[in-house]
């Protein structure tokens, strides 16, 4: 079978059987991670590939097909349990594995009749990459596998990574990097868009790209998802560290990234009355303008000091990280002075599996230490007052992105022309001056300028989830910067 279609069909209706059985999506697609790269590192052992496999003999997929029955389902665990223990891209795909299939002939089923009559490796890379993307974003909208945090709209993606311009040679990072579709995106562009010579595929496919991801779920599905796509690094090209603990240097010449929401880095403790609570975590570095448990802002700090000098960024961060005061002022004038934060793109809700999240795109340049201001004007697209998504019935499409790429002219963003004007208050494209944002209360970088219809027209307002989600959203920002008022007062008793 080598049509893209009729395999991700089979893929589906294998999974639809075992959700009956209580297996959320998330399940499937991480046992079919185990279970295809157990057969495509047995398909690289034999002709015409002809590779030495790492994974011992009686761990591998002539193993396991060997057993039915009660014998499987033990032998699967020992496997699973074995290959966790392991260095490299076996630690990373089979870390903390578990087996989710209860009943063993469903197990072999899946073994022996989905998995094993395809010869993986032969198919084409877009059919196998398309049907592993197509599994993560049904993973992704599943209510019950929560995995919707680890996905970016792949329409956002794909139009980041086209005003960004990747370009072979460079090192591309991301240091929240989910199930991988920034790389992955940036992989394609690259592919589509350069002709390459034998040294250069090589080095795109195995020195170009890296990332970080602490939750291993969303770390095994990534490097699965660039091993289906022919990317691999010499060494694991995602790491399971926490971004945040370290500094690696400026050393890439893109960062593309999405962290994960939610405002305050935390852990559980117990406190001395027995009560189990948590506790803000501040991370202490010292590259870092201000001291903060908000982790959207450390990960805008982190980004910045990972770049090499006109190195370049685009991150999705969440409205707090515009208007915030305290560590959040600090962070926006410190980056306005060291980077060339030239554009803002204003993204709308309904877009994210997180409800109600109000988020923007920052695109910035690092520049050379300068007593000058590096930000000379910044540039502003809305693309969130009155247009309306949502997951299901109205979702992002990629031309609803197209006016922003062309605005944004990635060809040559020093010459861009405004559709705002004094005629034209309805344009979603405006320029601002530095001088006039400094100027602003806090360095407040939220700005809107076109009317919003729903004040007007009850007709055109949100759905009650959405408003809801937004308010509780809002109410949990006020209520962590009276947080932090408290703790700072009582800091200075």
């Amino acid at each position: 079978m080598s049509d893209s279609k009729q395999l991700i069909d089979k893929l589906w209706n294998y999974c639809d059987i075992l959700r009956d059985d209580g297996l959320s999506y998330g399940d499937y697609v991480e046992q079919l991670t185990f279970l295809l790269f157990l057969k495509m590192d047995d398909e690289r052992t034999k002709p015409p590939h002809n590779k030495k496999s790492d994974i011992p003999k009686d761990l591998n997929w002539q193993s396991l097909l060997k057993e039915d029955g009660a014998e499987l389902e033990v032998h699967y665990n020992k496997i699973l349990a074995s290959l966790g223990k392991q260095e490299g891209i076996l630690g990373v795909i089979f870390r903390k594995a578990q087996n989710r299939i209860q009943d063993p002939a469903k197990l072999r089923k899946l073994i022996a009749d989905l998995i094993d009559r395809e010869n993986w490796l032969s198919l084409e890379v877009d059919v196998k990459g398309d049907a592993y993307e197509g599994l993560l974003e049904k993973n992704a909208a599943d209510v019950k596998g929560g995995a919707g945090q680890y996905f970016t709209p792949r329409p956002l993606i794909n139009a980041m990574v086209k005003v960004m311009k990747p370009e072979p040679g460079m090192k591309i990072h991301d240091p929240a990097c989910g199930t991988g579709g920034f790389l992955l995106s940036a992989y394609n562009y690259i592919v589509k868009n350069h002709k390459l010579n034998k040294d250069e595929k090589r080095d795109l496919k195995h020195r170009t790209f890296t990332g970080n991801e602490i939750v291993p779920l969303a770390a095994r599905l990534c490097v699965m998802n660039l091993y289906l796509h022919g990317v691999n690094g010499e060494d694991v090209p995602i790491s399971p560290d926490d971004s945040l603990k370290k500094n690696p240097g400026g050393i890439y010449d893109m960062v593309l990234t999405n962290p994960p929401f939610g405002n305050k880095s935390s852990e559980k403790i117990v406190t001395e009355e027995g009560k189990a609570g948590s506790q803000s975590l501040v991370v202490l570095r010292d590259d870092f303008w201000a001291q903060t448990s908000n982790k959207q802002l450390n990960f805008l700090q982190h980004v910045r000091s990972i770049l090499k000098i006109n190195g370049r960024a685009a991150i999705v961060l969440p409205d707090n990280v515009l208007f915030e005061g305290g560590a959040g002022e600090t962070v926006r004038k410190k980056l306005l002075q060291t980077c060339d934060l030239h554009t803002i793109l204003r993204l709308p809700t309904g877009i994210f599996y997180a409800q109600g999240v109000k988020a923007n795109v920052l695109f910035f340049d690092k520049k050379e230490a300068s007593k000058d201001m590096a930000t000379k004007k910044v540039w502003i697209y809305d693309l969130r007052t009155n247009m309306h998504f949502t997951l299901k019935e109205s979702t992002l499409k990629e031309e609803a992105l197209d006016d922003f790429v062309k605005c944004y002219n990635p060809d040559n963003r020093f010459d861009r022309k405004a559709t705002y004007s004094a005629k034209n208050l309805e344009g979603r494209w405006r320029c601002f001056d530095i001088d006039e944002l400094l100027k602003r209360d806090k360095t407040n970088l939220d700005i809107f300028w076109i009317k919003d219809e729903s004040l007007d027209d009850i007709d055109s307002l949100p759905d009650p989830d959405i408003i809801a989600n937004e308010l509780v959203e809002d109410l949990e920002n006020a209520l962590e910067q009276l947080q932090e008022i408290a703790e700072d007062l009582g800091n200075k008793k």
